[in-house]
């Protein structure tokens, strides 16, 4: 007795510790989170895109239908005079410097509006000077391209020409840039594929007169845009008096004034990516209201059909992973047109767009049904094309592609239900891009896209809740000693394992109870294990046992030895104090049940250590039924759900919901235990489903059949979990208890896929980084 009260003491008085953590957090997120929030919030409601210099003067050269003389859009041809800059080019200031190709086609595109209307000698002369002094670059094939620079930049020579402007001097490099135009139109027209006739008509202000107009307006957008491209659109009403091209041209001027953006729209996307953003670097839970409001629309214009989402591969595949994943029921059937095939035959196939293959790649792991083979399609092919892109960004790095390769990095390196929330967040902050500038056929930035508020907010939220965690951590180390599990010389000391699995899944601070008990849980439970395995002889494993089974006994005469006595003690005070937390939050006493889930687990334990001893052989049905309770999820998980928050009623205990997504969690977790391990346990003659596999085939089954027998029932156990976990309708179990099933699933995928990463140690340093390392902004924004 006097050793529980010792233990509870010390807990209640780190509790108070953590109140005042919680307190000091409260201030510090008012003082210094308030601000930055409230610029974020309000990015929700606006999307912000960059103006196009290169855009704008193509919408500038429309002639008016009254005069060919006169421009339709004269506001624009304004804007060209007011905005030069300093250099002699054109661009937006705030992307300042581009890319010298992208600078050359804004500059050279501004120019020949100019000209066209007659006005601005001064600025064309200064423009050309840019041009002369530059050109060398526009053959340089380090530096990056516009999208269609190569046929475009040379058509633009080829309309200066004509309106008898002053060329800048540079034969030699006048003729490299036909000669590489002519070598891409013959490729492409080689080809004649759908893909390169989507990409002409992207950029056919490069055709003119010699385009193809009727091809071309097969791309035409509901809108009355050509791929929401300002550019594209201008030049297919000048040739075409397409009246569609004329609403979206006005719509645009409309909405942006005397310049537009080389993009628009791009609302669905900018949101989407938002949602996407804060929810990997981990402050998600300071937007849920905003988020939501997002998802609720974009499942709106999802059940509509959307165009915007739709005709988008990056956007469609955001939105069905992100509406999939937040618990809104949505059909994989729109992602087929982004079949392999379909997709190479696009414009943004013919582009290798890395950003929209990863967005497929990561829409298709969220499997959730048995028959959606549309995502395992997008899976193998996407998977493929962006392992050669890192391949490629290995031997030709290029500053622009960074980031992306690091995204694709870690897609491949860590796949969605195998990696910490918490830890996925990390990566995400230190790899985070605030410079997000892409390029179409005109540089541009979203500011809803690579904020530099996003990174603000998510190093502050990080290292507030780090030091908590450091906090719980020490006050678990006393823990250990105050239990005496430290004396228990046959037990692995998993301690910092097993609080970063708490704290990688359960970082808010709001959740200081749960990581708690989650981390005595597992720290106990791999004792007992332990126990069960090496430690105790029978009579101690049966003594446990009935130690457990009666309850109210005295441990330090009742048991049969100090290990018992140890292990009994410490059970009985963890139960005990996730009792009293529990009542608090549930409104009635669970303690009896948390018992029964220990009695269970102790049980069996004690089977298999039996079948071992009597070296029984049971069927792989009779050790997975016995081995899904033994995994220990119960103890680890089930007791837990009572302090995650909500409600959980006894009927949703007793619901087979309850059940299955236990028993598919623990059977998950047993079978990549059991991969991992089979070797050695064999050689030790003990238990395994890989080796009861083959025994039981009687010669029929190989190892390699064994093993890929059970990777497929992992896989389809994992989907089935992940469905149950997202589904709402007829659901009993609460929303946040349910997501302790799933973050536990990908606890044990992270140190089981690949080898036994829990019983090795080469996970320590991911784990100091997590709970010891905090993040310096300084640091990072040096790197960018």
């Amino acid at each position: 007795m006097s050793s529980h009260l010792s233990i509870f003491r010390c807990c209640k008085s780190f509790s108070s510790g953590k109140d005042l953590l919680q307190q000091v957090d409260s201030n510090t997120v008012g003082l210094k989170f308030g601000a930055t929030k409230q610029r974020i919030q309000k990015m929700f409601s606006k999307v912000e895109l960059s103006v196009s210099s290169y855009d704008t003067a193509w919408v500038a050269m429309v002639p008016s239908p009254d005069s060919a003389k006169e421009p339709f859009f004269p506001e624009c041809v304004n804007w060209l005079m007011d905005n030069q800059l300093q250099d002699g080019s054109w661009g937006s200031p705030n992307l300042h410097p581009l890319p010298i190709k992208d600078a050359l086609s804004s500059t050279f595109a501004c120019i020949l509006a100019l000209k066209q209307w007659s006005v601005g000698e001064e600025q064309i002369n200064k423009g050309l000077h840019f041009i002369e002094s530059n050109l060398a670059s526009a053959t340089d094939e380090e530096q990056p391209s516009p999208v269609g620079f190569d046929i475009i930049f040379p058509a633009m020579i080829e309309s200066a020409m004509s309106l008898n402007m002053n060329l800048p001097q540079g034969g030699s490099k006048l003729k490299a840039l036909f000669d590489r135009r002519d070598f891409e139109l013959k490729r492409g027209y080689g080809s004649n594929s759908e893909g390169w006739k989507a990409y002409i008509a992207y950029i056919s202000e490069g055709f003119g007169k010699s385009q193809d107009w009727k091809m071309v307006m097969k791309h035409q957008r509901k809108n009355g845009s050509l791929f929401n491209s300002p550019s594209a659109t201008a030049s297919a009403f000048t040739h075409s008096k397409n009246a569609g091209c004329l609403d979206y041209l006005r719509a645009l001027i409309e909405k942006f004034g005397n310049a537009v953006p080389t993009v628009h729209p791009l609302g669905h996307y900018a949101r989407l990516s938002m949602v996407s953003t804060l929810d990997g670097l981990g402050i998600d839970r300071h937007f849920r209201e905003e988020m939501r409001s997002v998802l609720d629309e974009t499942y709106r214009c999802w059940l509509q059909g959307d165009e915007d989402i739709f005709s988008d591969a990056a956007t469609c595949a955001m939105a069905f992973r992100l509406l999939r994943l937040h618990g809104y029921e949505v059909s994989a059937d729109p992602l087929s047109q982004f079949s392999e095939e379909c997709f190479f035959n696009s414009l943004g196939g013919h582009l290798k767009d890395t950003n929209s293959a990863l967005e497929i790649f990561r829409a298709s792991e969220v499997i959730i049904h048995p028959d959606e083979s549309v995502l395992d399609k997008q899976n193998h092919w996407t998977s493929n094309f962006l392992k050669q892109v890192f391949s490629n960004n290995l031997t030709q790095p290029q500053r622009t592609k960074k980031h992306i390769g690091l995204e694709v990095s870690d897609a491949l390196k860590f796949p969605s239900y195998a990696t910490l929330g918490w830890l996925s967040s990390r990566r995400a902050i230190i790899s985070y891009n605030t410079n997000s500038t892409r390029i179409l056929k005109s540089s541009y930035r979203c500011l809803n896209i690579g904020n530099v508020d996003f990174l603000k907010l998510a190093v502050e939220d990080f290292n507030m809740c780090q030091k908590i965690h450091r906090e719980e951590l020490e006050y678990l180390s006393r823990w250990v000693v105050n239990s005496r599990l430290d004396k228990l010389k046959f037990a692995r000391q998993k301690l910092d394992y097993c609080y970063f699995t708490a704290a990688g899944t359960l970082f808010p601070p709001e959740l200081s109870d749960v990581r708690i008990s989650w981390a005595k849980n597992n720290v106990v439970t791999t004792v007992v294990d332990d126990f069960f395995d090496i430690g105790g002889s029978e009579e101690e494993l049966v003594n446990l046992v009935e130690l457990v089974k009666k309850w109210d006994v005295n441990p330090s005469t009742d048991s049969c030895s100090d290990n018992v006595e140890i292990i009994f003690s410490a059970i009985k005070s963890l139960v005990s104090e996730t009792g009293i937390n529990a009542f608090a939050r549930q409104n009635r006493s669970v303690t009896n049940h948390i018992i029964e889930i220990w009695l269970d687990l102790l049980k069996s334990m004690l089977n298999e250590a039996k079948w071992l001893m009597n070296k029984s052989a049971p069927t792989l049905e009779e050790y997975l039924e016995n081995a899904y309770v033994s995994f220990a999820m119960g103890p680890n998980v089930l007791s837990n759900l009572y302090l995650v928050g909500p409600k959980l009623s006894e009927d949703a205990v007793q619901s087979s919901e309850y059940h299955s997504l236990y028993r598919l969690l623990s059977t998950v977790g047993r079978l990549l235990n059991d991969m991992q391990s089979y070797k050695r346990e064999a050689a030790e003659g003990k238990l395994n489903a890989v080796t009861l596999a083959i025994i039981h085939g009687n010669g029929s089954v190989s190892e390699e059949d064994a093993i890929n027998e059970m990777k497929s029932i992992i896989t389809s156990k994992r989907r089935e979990l992940r469905r149950l976990v997202l589904q709402d309708k007829d659901s009993v179990v609460p929303s946040a208890c349910k997501e302790l099933f799933w973050n536990m699933s990908r606890i044990l995928h992270l140190f089981y896929e690949r080898h036994d990463g829990y019983t090795a140690n080469d996970m320590m340093k991911t784990v100091n980084e997590l709970t010891h390392e905090p993040i310096i902004l300084e640091d990072l924004q040096s790197r960018m």
